[in-house]
C-alpha cells in the first residue's frame, strides 16, 4: 500500500481495512520468525545431539510458540480479506504458503462422483456430452483409518451451443479443503479438548503413514476459529448477559 499522505484512505471503513492488512503482515511475519526459530533449533539438535532436557522442552515451547502464530496468522488474513472486500482503496493481501504434498499414495481412495446436469445452464438444452472432469481431494479421517476422498465434478460440453455445464463444487468449511470436518474436528478436540499440541498430532499422524506438515495444521487452526468466530460471538453475548457470573480459581 502506498505510503504517500494522497494515496492513504480518508474514510474510516478504509483505515480499518488497511489496520487489518497490515496486522495480518505482521502476523505472517511473526509465524516466520517463529517457524525458523524451531527450524533452527530442530538442525542444532540433530547435529549436537540431545544434551539435556532442557533442549526438548525448548523445542516443545517453539513449536507450541510457531502453532499459535501460525494460526493466528491465518485468522489476521481470513479477517483482512473479509475487511478488503467491502471497499476498493485498499490493496489486498495474500499470504506465501509453501507448495502442499500430495497424499501418500498407500492411503484408500473414495470417489465420490457429483450427479451431472441433465440440461445445459446456458440454453436449457439437453444434448450434453462429458468434457472432462475436475477432482479434489480431501483428507479425511476415520476412527482408526484414513482414507481419501475424491469428489468428481464432471463437465459437459452442449451440442447445441457449445457451452460447458458442470456441477457447482461442494462446500468446503475451510478454504482450498485439504482436510475434511471430521479431520478438522479432531484436531481442534485434539488440541482445545485433549491439551495436545499439534506437534505432537503430527507425530502421531506420521506414526499412522499420514505425515501432515506443522504449518499445515496450524493454518487449518486458524481458519476453523476464524469460520467459528460468530458462534462464539453469540455464546459470550449469552454469557455476559447474565446478571451475574461464577467461576473458579
Amino acid at each position: 500500500m502506498d505510503a504517500s499522505p494522497e494515496a492513504a484512505p480518508d474514510d474510516v471503513a478504509a483505515l480499518q481495512e488497511a489496520l487489518a492488512v497490515a496486522r495480518a503482515k505482521a502476523s505472517e511475519d511473526a509465524a516466520l520468525i517463529a517457524e525458523q526459530k524451531l527450524r533452527i533449533a530442530r538442525l542444532e539438535r540433530q547435529i549436537y545431539g540431545q544434551r539435556s532436557e532442557r533442549s526438548s522442552r525448548l523445542i516443545d515451547q517453539l513449536a507450541l510458540t510457531f502453532e499459535e502464530l501460525q494460526a493466528s496468522a491465518t485468522e489476521d488474513e481470513l479477517a483482512a480479506e473479509k475487511a478488503v472486500a467491502k471497499v476498493t482503496s485498499v490493496r489486498g493481501f495474500t499470504r506465501q504458503r509453501p507448495e502442499r504434498n500430495t497424499f501418500p499414495d498407500h492411503l484408500p481412495r473414495e470417489r465420490v462422483v457429483i450427479d451431472p446436469p441433465t440440461a445445459c445452464a446456458c440454453c436449457g438444452g439437453n444434448r450434453l456430452r462429458k468434457l472432462g472432469e475436475d477432482v479434489t481431494c480431501t483428507l479425511e479421517s476415520i476412527p482408526r483409518q484414513w482414507k481419501v476422498i475424491e469428489t468428481v465434478r464432471e463437465k459437459f460440453t452442449c451440442r447445441d451451443c457449445e457451452k460447458i455445464s458442470q456441477a457447482p463444487a461442494p462446500f468446503h468449511v475451510i478454504a482450498r479443503g485439504w482436510a475434511g470436518p471430521s479431520l478438522l474436528a479432531m484436531i481442534m478436540f485434539e488440541k482445545f479438548g485433549q491439551h495436545q499440541p499439534l506437534n505432537r498430532q503430527a507425530d502421531r499422524y506420521a506414526l499412522e503413514g499420514v505425515p501432515i506438515a506443522l504449518s499445515t495444521m496450524a493454518d487449518a487452526v486458524g481458519s476453523v476459529c476464524a469460520t467459528l468466530d460468530p458462534i462464539r460471538r453469540l455464546v459470550e453475548a449469552h454469557v455476559m448477559a447474565a446478571e451475574r457470573l461464577h467461576g473458579d480459581d
